[in-house]
């Protein structure tokens, strides 16, 4: 079959690859439940026939009469029924951050008009409870869980007629291709969300598209574990991947639980971003600090020769002898707490460290880093797992149907089947990033690299300028310095500004382990920060990198943080990118004693 709607996943599963665990999450008792693809067919067949009970459906097939339906939840097989129902129903899924403050949840459910609301759990039931008064459209709150007195989802599926069936079966019948799917808000790091319309096209000819970089090494025997937000179009588009390539989709139970959901699934692929896959790495390196003698001299002797991994590129028969063992005595130990079976990495949203992409290449774990918006369904670009088409420090090669352009002022401009139908209720912002001939303007600054890879070099609306008129890009500099094991994150500072600063999140267990061997003693991580041999530690620190920048780009001062950026501290946005203008609020002072 040809399909041309989301959903057509199911039937294309049915027709060419019939799975017994199309779908797994972890159930009582800690017992995997599995659900093959008929299944999950009766189930979403079952719940699209409620939701049109319900009143749920496309009416008229405009955006503005479709109903809208939100969901709430963490990564879970219920997260996918709904999406399939709320599709052949003829309705718009609105999928919402979990994090999401209550200020801007109000304003979503009202913008979208939503009439139903799905949330995961009690928490998160009561914060939509919260603001029932405020939101008159919403008609009902359901939960996945069980939970007393809130009506359960399954229930919807029992109010399934006969006769519902055969008008959901009709409605379906009408979703065409290039009618909209969903509306996804972005996360609002500067003023009201926007409402991003996405249709079947968009979408599906990115799955199509992106399905040839998965091919390359997945097949319907493998599975995928996803933990990254189903709320975001990247894990959601790339779970369509999966669908449409017969590849099982497992849901970990939450991110503290990764680790062990991994060795238990043994994923061949999952999609991270870099902030988790630092994490990683961070956890690895402080396991080899705790090593001695003979074991402590192989593992750093191996991250070493990692660190020299080209991709593409033969580095002669002693480099790989030495990556050979490196491999056998190291390596396989990494490999194996990743499962054992991973084949690929897939990584978005922000920029990878090339260090990290290096070594767990070299490692036999190879990173494809990629490029894309939620504007672009997402993926631009992607690197390819035949290192012919992977490069390091760039996003890879475009994917086949998007024409990509850089404009004058650099910025990076796209077109395809992949650009979003526009913004929800707002025709004024939609005009002003996609132009008169159908250019997505997406504000990320970058050059083509020998004439294939497409390389970022920042964003266009974080390059500041200092007051003696010199611009400054802050992600390589930021990029490039969080490759220290004593630098958890920072965020360069300077706008109209002598000199460009930086706040700087340490590394919080590879500093006490330094403090620790240099008899440094401290009470708390406040003393810990603020410590004359911890601030000379760090000034060299900068200032070995420094010397990898002109004059301009380099930091003269910085201060030192003694509270980690996280998504609930409200730092991050949920895919983990900094909120520049929060921490600069909240780090006002700190900024002033950089400029004193």
């Amino acid at each position: 079959m040809n399909p041309t709607r989301l959903f057509d996943c199911i039937d294309l599963q049915l027709e060419k690859f019939y799975k017994e665990d199309m779908f797994a999450a972890k159930g009582e008792g800690g017992i995997w439940h599995k659900y093959s693809t008929a299944e999950v067919k009766d189930i979403v067949d079952r719940l699209a026939a409620g939701l049109f009970h319900l009143g749920i459906s496309g009416h008229d097939m405009s955006i503005e009469r479709r109903d809208k339906v939100a969901i709430i939840s963490n990564n879970r097989p219920e997260w996918m029924f709904l999406d399939l129902a709320v599709q052949k129903a003829g309705a718009v899924l609105v999928p919402v951050y979990p994090t999401l403050a209550v200020g801007e949840l109000e304003f979503v459910l009202n913008d979208a008009e939503v009439k139903l609301v799905f949330v995961s759990d009690q928490e998160l039931y009561d914060k939509v409870q919260s603001i029932r008064s405020k939101t008159p459209t919403v008609q009902a709150v359901y939960t996945f869980n069980n939970l007393q007195p809130a009506l359960n989802w399954r229930e919807i599926m029992n109010k399934a007629t006969t006769d519902t069936v055969a008008q959901y079966v009709s409605a379906a019948e009408k979703v065409g291709y290039e009618d909209i799917v969903t509306i996804i808000y972005t996360s609002g790091t500067t003023g009201t969300p926007k409402g991003v319309m996405l249709s079947h096209k968009n979408i599906l000819s990115n799955v199509i598209a992106s399905s040839e970089v998965f091919t390359e090494f997945c097949t319907q025997a493998d599975k995928a574990l996803s933990f990254l937000p189903l709320n975001h179009i990247f894990e959601r588009m790339v779970t369509y991947i999966y669908l449409f390539n017969g590849v099982s989709v497992y849901y970990a139970e939450s991110l503290d639980t990764i680790g062990e959901n991994l060795k238990e699934v043994q994923p061949a692929v999952f999609t991270t971003v870099p902030r988790l896959l630092e994490k990683v790495y961070e956890r690895i390196m402080g396991r080899g600090q705790e090593l001695t003698g003979l074991k402590r001299k192989l593992f750093f002797w191996a991250v070493d020769v990692a660190g020299k991994y080209e991709v593409g590129k033969h580095q002669g028969f002693i480099y790989n002898t030495k990556l050979g063992i490196a491999n056998k005595l190291i390596f396989n130990k990494w490999r194996e707490g990743l499962g054992g079976k991973v084949k690929a990495i897939v990584t978005g949203a922000a920029a990878c460290q090339v260090r990290l992409l290096k070594i767990f290449s070299a490692g036999k774990m190879p990173i494809m880093e990629g490029y894309g918006l939620t504007e672009t369904s997402p993926v631009i670009a992607v690197n390819r797992f035949n290192e012919k088409n992977r490069k390091f420090g760039t996003v890879g090669t475009v994917i086949k149907g998007v024409d990509v352009k850089i404009a004058e002022d650099g910025e990076i401009c796209c077109k395809g089947d992949n650009v979003m139908m526009g913004y929800y209720k707002r025709p004024d912002l939609t005009a002003e990033v996609i132009d008169k001939d159908g250019y997505f303007h997406t504000g990320d600054i970058g050059i083509m690299v020998d004439q294939k890879f497409l390389k970022i070099t920042d964003r266009k609306k974080e390059i500041f300028k200092t007051s003696g008129g010199k611009y400054v890009a802050p992600q390589p500099i930021e990029n490039k310095m969080k490759e220290s094991p004593f630098i958890e994150q920072m965020m360069v500072v300077g706008p109209e500004r002598k000199f460009a600063g930086a706040l700087i999140v340490p590394s919080f267990e590879n500093l006490k382990e330094w403090a620790k061997q240099n008899r440094i003693s401290f009470g708390t991580v406040h003393d810990l920060v603020r410590h004359p041999a911890v601030l000379e530690m760090y000034k060299h620190v900068v200032e070995e990198y420094n010397q990898q920048f002109n004059h301009v780009e380099q930091i003269k001062k910085f201060e030192l943080c003694a509270n980690e950026w996280t998504v609930d501290g409200g730092e991050l946005t949920p895919t983990l990118k900094l909120k520049r203008k929060v921490i600069t609020e909240k780090y006002k002072d700190a900024i002033e004693r950089i400029y004193d």
